[in-house]
């Protein structure tokens, strides 16, 4: 998509939902003003017009790294990645989504009540999120990194305070399924995130950053459930032996 300052911003967010962030960021309405260019949206704001072009390529273009190369990081390495790509986003998107629900609803909600409900379940899944992220990033990975750190240096590995890691993965797989609940809950009421005709852009945007906040969180609990905690099992029967995991499990 070539980006222009004549195009109207309005237009640009329902093609490509990505860039309402930017223009959010620099406090430019997409919404109620939508119908502006950048150009003339930016000459309000006293702004440079090239600097918000430069914004919303740089999102466009962003690119991940691709699903083989990620499985093939060692496990402190993939906890690095999943802490910098996945939690990093939940952290962005987050209060960002909550306040487009928040605005989509007082505005809708008479007539979308569903949207209401979409809102309430959000904030407790954002709630619930930011706990599971954090317990990841104090005990879990820690531990993993202590464990590749032993690995590397042949030094014994102490026994960790939960025992084995396999309790906090347990916790954690939990966790991840309560949240693929919520939002296989969030995606009926918003019938797979399909705005109503009448919906506006904020509304339209709530819908479609939802979608992709789902689509970033199943392959979040993907690299964890499926790579990142067997790889920590997996070393911890190494480290740990197994007579005496068999003692920490009793």
């Amino acid at each position: 998509m070539t980006i222009s300052s004549q195009q109207v911003i309005g237009e640009l967010v329902a093609k490509d939902y990505r860039t309402a962030t930017v223009f959010k960021e620099r406090n430019i309405d997409f919404c109620c003003n939508g119908d502006r260019t950048i150009q003339e949206a930016c000459d309000l704001k006293k702004i440079d017009s090239e600097d918000v072009i430069k914004a919303i390529n740089k999102m466009l273009n962003e690119s991940d790294m691709s699903t083989d190369y990620i499985a093939k990081l060692s496990p402190e390495d993939l906890a690095d990645y999943i802490i910098e790509k996945h939690h990093a986003y939940v952290e962005k998107r987050l209060p960002e989504i909550k306040t487009y629900l928040k605005k989509s609803a007082t505005v809708h909600g008479e007539h979308n009540p569903e949207l209401i409900q979409i809102r309430d379940l959000f904030e407790a899944s954002a709630g619930e999120l930011a706990k599971h992220m954090k317990k990841e990033e104090m005990i879990l990975f820690p531990f993993i990194k202590k464990m590749a750190k032993a690995k590397a240096s042949g030094e014994p590995l102490d026994v960790p305070h939960f025992g084995t890691a396999e309790n906090p993965i347990r916790m954690m797989k939990d966790e991840h399924a309560n949240e693929g609940e919520r939002f296989r809950e969030i995606a009926e009421l918003s019938n797979n995130y399909t705005p109503p005709l009448h919906a506006c852009n904020t509304y339209r945007v709530s819908y479609a950053m939802l979608r992709e906040f789902e689509e970033d969180l199943h392959r979040h609990i993907h690299l964890e459930n499926n790579i990142l905690f067997p790889k920590a099992l997996e070393m911890e029967k190494e480290l740990l032996g197994h007579s005496q995991k068999d003692h920490i499990d009793a």
